[in-house]
């Protein structure tokens, strides 16, 4: 991760931080960020699974089972929580009720876990799939009409509310960013609308066709991880006053269509073929907005992406071929 605008650390000594759903595409940048920044020591990583290994501690956690999720806090004593378990967009469509109970059944325990034990700031992710058909789409303002048709984007709208009331109500400092698709070559496509842009890289890298599951011309807002990752950091880190936004800010890097990052990376990859067969994510992904106006993040805080299309494409394809 680029850290070349991470200013010195807001709190001091480094904070002691869990994150929850370690193992997931960003989870497990994060984790390795975290650990890098504040010392492997300081960071406690928990998942079902442990896929990455590190020197930061690890533990088998289900996010769902409050009382395990109570005891793990209240054992490490974390002064920072990073909960990012959820079901994505196109897998959450196939059992609703089953993510719809993952997704909000996890926000709701650590919540309360960490106002029980006095944990000092919380970050939950949220996403555009919190917009809708009737969300303006060019761009989608901090604060739109809010429709989500997946029950991923009705989850992730109802925990922004969640965390505003934590805040109001509870005292509590939660962080939240509205992700755009995140783009990484460290993890496979994870079950996520946007993961085309994903999945089209790890053909490119073999030459081998890729046929796309969105139409050629749906543009989408886009970030490259290594943005993601800093955003969530700086965010964490900054001064509380300078948070104004506590349901969740609206983050940008920028924005292509399947067609416009297929001859980025042709222009790359001799030889490279693309083909359109837009499925069920299709409609999904036509209920998002193309670009999202951020100026409140960059305002109240300083983000500030440094990945454009070029630069992202040229990052993954070096990645993949290491």
């Amino acid at each position: 991760m680029s850290t070349q605008h991470l200013e010195v650390l807001t709190t001091s000594p480094s904070p002691r931080v869990m994150i929850l759903g370690s193992e997931g595409q960003l989870g497990s940048e994060l984790t390795a960020a975290l650990s890098t920044r504040y010392g492997a020591a300081q960071v406690l990583a928990t998942d079902l699974v442990q896929k990455h290994k590190g020197d930061h501690g690890f533990e088998i956690l289900n996010a769902t089972d409050a009382e395990a999720v109570d005891a793990a806090i209240a054992r490490f004593k974390p002064d920072h929580v990073y909960h990012l378990v959820a079901v994505l967009s196109a897998t959450g469509e196939k059992d609703p009720e089953r993510s719809w109970a993952i997704n909000m059944d996890s926000l709701l325990g650590v919540l309360s876990a960490c106002r029980k034990h006095g944990v000092g700031r919380v970050y939950w992710p949220s996403s555009i799939a919190a917009f809708g058909p009737r969300t303006p789409q060019n761009p989608a303002p901090q604060l739109p009409y809010m429709d989500p048709t997946t029950v991923y984007g009705i989850s992730k709208l109802a925990g922004e509310l969640w965390a505003q009331y934590a805040c109001d109500k509870w005292g509590m400092d939660v962080r939240s960013l509205r992700y755009p698709g995140l783009i990484s070559y460290k993890t496979p496509p994870g079950g996520g609308t946007t993961d085309y842009a994903v999945d089209i890289f790890y053909h490119a890298a073999e030459n081998k066709p890729y046929s796309c599951f969105l139409a050629e011309n749906t543009r989408l807002p886009m970030m490259y991880m290594d943005d993601a990752v800093r955003a969530t950091i700086e965010l964490m880190e900054a001064d509380p006053e300078r948070i104004k936004e506590r349901t969740s800010y609206n983050l940008n890097a920028i924005d292509f269509t399947p067609a416009e990052l297929a001859a980025a990376i042709q222009s790359r990859v001799s030889g490279f073929e693309v083909t359109y067969a837009p499925d069920a994510r299709q409609a999904i992904a036509e209920s998002w907005p193309q670009t999202i106006d951020d100026s409140a993040a960059r305002s109240d805080w300083g983000w500030k992406h440094e990945f454009g299309l070029d630069e992202l494409v040229d990052a993954m394809l070096a990645g993949l071929k290491k």
